[in-house]
């Protein structure tokens, strides 16, 4: 059996995600309405081998273990500690990690 981890996610993840809904509602509130679904789907399956995904590259930066979980073009961020994922932030793939927004 598969050890089961809590989902958390910061409020900074949760900002982000209504920036997502925002930026695609403005051409279709339908589509931002399945993606942002999407991705709360895909969140919830951290809850099971988190470590599958693989660390950030900006870990050797900011010295951190961070991980991400790759939907489309976004990247959720996260880090584990214990029996709980914490989600950090959820931001394009083409953006830099803004690391002045965790909440740890």
């Amino acid at each position: 059996m598969r050890e089961k981890y809590r989902v958390k996610i910061a409020q900074s993840a949760e900002t982000d995600l209504a920036e997502i809904w925002a930026y695609i509602a403005a051409d279709n509130i339908d589509n931002a309405n399945q993606f942002i679904l999407k991705l709360e789907q895909r969140m919830k399956t951290l809850s099971y081998s988190p470590r599958r995904c693989a660390l950030i590259p900006e870990n050797e930066l900011l010295g951190t273990r961070y991980r991400h979980l790759l939907i489309r073009k976004y990247r959720t961020v996260f880090r584990i500690s214990g029996n709980t994922v914490y989600i950090l932030r959820v931001v394009h793939g083409a953006k830099l990690l803004d690391t002045s927004m965790i909440e740890e």
